[in-house]
């Protein structure tokens, strides 16, 4: 998890990664962050994710993401 937290980190160093919890639905990150945590993730842990991925549930926190890429590591 602690990568993704250095990615969320490195798109806003001024929020605490590790614990915001409405990281979406508090529009913190846009759909542009988005698109750039999608790649991130593909590169740092050989996953896709699909539209059906892009939800706000999955974005609103470091351990929602963290979730959803290892279900997908699996």
């Amino acid at each position: 998890m602690d990568e993704i937290i250095a990615i969320l980190s490195s798109l806003h160093p001024e929020i605490d990664a590790a614990s915001c919890e409405e990281l979406a639905d508090g529009g913190v990150i846009d759909s542009f962050d988005i698109v750039s945590i999608i790649a991130e993730v593909r590169e740092r842990f050989d996953v896709t994710l699909t539209a059906a991925h892009i939800l706000p549930e999955h974005f609103n926190s470091a351990r929602a993401l963290w979730a959803l890429v290892e279900g997908l590591m699996d």
